[in-house]
């Protein structure tokens, strides 16, 4: 059974720093692209970076440039998410998740595997 577990969401001040972190079971993180969704409160889910299987190539929606950085770490089947200088606007319940596609993946529904999130609160 397939299952990711995040973890390190919590409430910060504008400008802080939070790491989440993904652990996998069940499958191998080297043979997934994994990616970073986030939705906010009344708002749709939205696509905030992703990371290929090699872990060579990433892709960020431009809200998040130059302050998050997504990284996997395949020895311990996690991949990890920096977010530096966070906003209020951050603020979302933020989710991992698998694909079996190799590549660059940003559509929700291309993803095979969720987790349950975890609540990531900035305050001004």
């Amino acid at each position: 059974q397939v299952q990711l577990v995040e973890s390190g969401g919590g409430l910060v001040q504008a400008g802080g720093s939070l790491r989440l972190s993904c652990a996998a079971s069940g499958l191998t993180t080297s043979d997934h692209t994994m990616g970073w969704f986030r939705q906010a409160p009344g708002k749709e889910p939205e696509f905030v970076t992703s990371i290929d299987w090699s872990g060579t190539v990433t892709h960020y929606v431009d809200s998040v440039k130059g302050r998050f950085t997504i990284s996997r770490d395949n020895s311990k089947n996690t991949v990890y998410l920096q977010m530096n200088s966070l906003k209020p606007e951050d603020t979302a319940i933020y989710s991992c998740a698998a694909s079996r596609l190799m590549g660059i993946v940003t559509r929700r529904n291309r993803y095979d595997y969720w987790g349950q999130g975890t609540q990531v609160t900035v305050s001004s």
